[in-house]
Parts: C-alpha cells; structure tokens; sequence
C-alpha cells in the first residue's frame, strides 16, 4: 500500500498517540521514525501518569505495539522530502527514493537540545547533567546540585531547581545578575558562583564539581542546565510553513499549520512539552486531523452525488 489517509513523520510521544487515535478513527496511517527519540539518553521519563518510572523505549515500544494493532503501519526510515500538491494532496519521500502519498501528513519531528560549550557536559547529559527538574528533580532531591546560567531567564530556573534541594549553587557569568536577582538567590539561600565556567569535572564515571576559569572547584553532585531549543523544522521550512522569528511554526491550538493539510505536534511547535503534554497534543491534533478528513469526505461525497455516482 502506497497512499495513505495520514503519513506520520515522527515516532515519539506526540506521533505515536496521533497515529493511535487515527487508527482507531479507522484511517489508513503510516508512521516514518528516524529512530533517535531525544530522550533515549534517559533511564526512566516521570511524570507521567501510571508510566511514572518507565524507561523511555518501553513506552515507544508499547505505543508501536498498540497502533500496529489497530492497522496502523511503522516504517524505520528518515524521512527526505515532502512535496504538497494542495488538493492532491502530498507525496513524502524516505529512505534512498521509497514515496508514499498521503491526504494530510502530521509532521512530529521534536528538537535537539543545545548545551552551552563546556567540556565535560555533553557526556553526561540525561546521566547527572539534567535539564528538566520536574522530569527529574525527585530523583536528585536533597543532595548538592548547580544550575548553570548563560542568561538572565536561568535564575528564575535556579528558583524552580531550589524546590528540590537545600542546597543549590547557581554559576553565572560576571555582571549578569540584578541587584534585584541576587537579593532574591540569597533570601532562598541559593550559593553564588560568578565567572566563567571552565570545564566539568567527573571521577569514577560521576560528576564531582565544577572548576571556574579562576582555578576555584565547586563540588557538586548534578547540575541541571537549561539547553537552547532547537526544532527539526527543516521539512516545514521546506513545505512553506510560516516560522516565528525564533524559528517554531506557527500553528492553531490543534496543531493545523498554514499550510493546507500539514499539522504538528510534539516538541517541534511546544519546546516546554514533557511526554505526557506531547502524547496529549498528538491526540488533540489527531482529532482534529479527522475531523478536517470527514469535512473532504462530505465534499466529494457531495460531488459524486450530484454527479450520479454510486457510493
């Protein structure tokens, strides 16, 4: 079978639950992962109900088990080009020259998280260098952790990261801070280390401190660091979405893009979502992405009555 109701890039959260609520719908769908989830560095993903605690794969997993058992196909494959032919439609190419077609396409490709150039950081990124509290917090609380700031939004995150622990060390860079932002870390009794971070320091595969340009070492145990956000937005760029000026598309509450027939979910238009928001989203764009597929059902339904055709 090569057309489709829906063509699904992205396997996380966000295209996984659209493709299982599309195949429930009875539509024909097909789902085109790249197969490197932004979270498969993490041991377990939290905060989400009644999967708390579970290791990412085993969710994907499962959610590919339940849409191949409603229909719906999932193909491994990166996903190389689109092209829209409005009415008609899109045709979507994958891997060395396969195309499909499809009536409407969902396009759930996330981000890539973009860590401040530190050496030593990288490697231990989803280990004992974190970047979401609430996906983590519980699991580091009360023991001695940083947070690296490279702009004045981090000490409001400092904040956040305080929730789970006495003791918080926030490292920011000379002459960032407000005399207004360093009143309210030492009223939370929040430690400040200003300078220029030079490198992370690990012993026996675990982080152990920090050491500034200056030669001081400031031990710490996790530190948690807020990345840039960066979208897989190539294929929308490509299809003529419109972008916002930080580059995320622009899209209604039910991920519809303006480009006719092309939604979103996920991390690629909502960088805050955590895996139970971007599932949720997948839904909702999901239902709405059916709802659009009966509008064209009833047109030419319509069309075929008026032209005598039997249905």
């Amino acid at each position: 079978m090569s057309n489709f109701d829906v063509v699904v890039v992205g396997g996380g959260a966000a295209g996984l639950s659209a493709a299982l609520v599309l195949s429930r719908a009875r539509r024909s769908v097909l789902v085109l992962d790249g197969g490197h989830p932004r979270n498969a560095p993490a041991a377990h993903l939290h905060g989400f109900l009644s999967r708390d605690g579970m290791p990412p794969a085993e969710l994907l997993a499962r959610g590919r088990e339940e849409v191949r058992g409603y229909g719906g196909r999932i193909v491994t494959g990166i996903v190389e080009g689109i092209t829209s032919g409005h009415n008609e439609g899109f045709r979507v190419l994958f891997d060395g020259g396969q195309a499909v077609t499809a009536r409407r396409v969902l396009i759930a490709t996330g981000l890539r998280d973009e860590l401040p150039d530190i050496p030593g950081l990288g490697e231990r990124w989803a280990r004992d260098v974190l970047h979401c509290p609430y996906c983590h917090g519980y699991e580091v609380r009360d023991r001695p952790l940083g947070v690296i700031g490279t702009a004045p939004a981090a000490v409001r995150y400092a904040q956040i990261v305080r929730q789970w622990s006495g003791d918080v060390v926030f490292f920011a860079p000379e002459g960032m801070l407000t005399a207004a932002q360093r009143t309210e870390l030492v009223a939370r009794a929040i430690g400040l280390v200003e300078g220029t971070v030079h490198r992370i320091l690990v012993e026996d595969d675990r982080l152990c401190g920090v050491e500034m340009d200056d030669g001081r070492v400031v031990a710490r145990d996790v530190l948690f660091v807020p990345p840039r956000f960066v979208p897989h937005n190539e294929l929308l760029v490509a299809l003529g979405a419109d972008l916002d000026e930080a580059g995320w598309v622009r899209a209604d509450a039910t991920g519809a893009t303006t480009v006719p027939g092309l939604w979103v979910a996920g991390n690629l238009v909502n960088p805050r979502a955590q895996v139970i928001t971007a599932a949720g989203e997948g839904s909702a764009a999901a239902i709405a992405l059916n709802a659009d597929l009966v509008d064209d059902d009833i047109r030419k339904a319509v069309q075929d009555f008026h032209l005598g055709v039997s249905v």
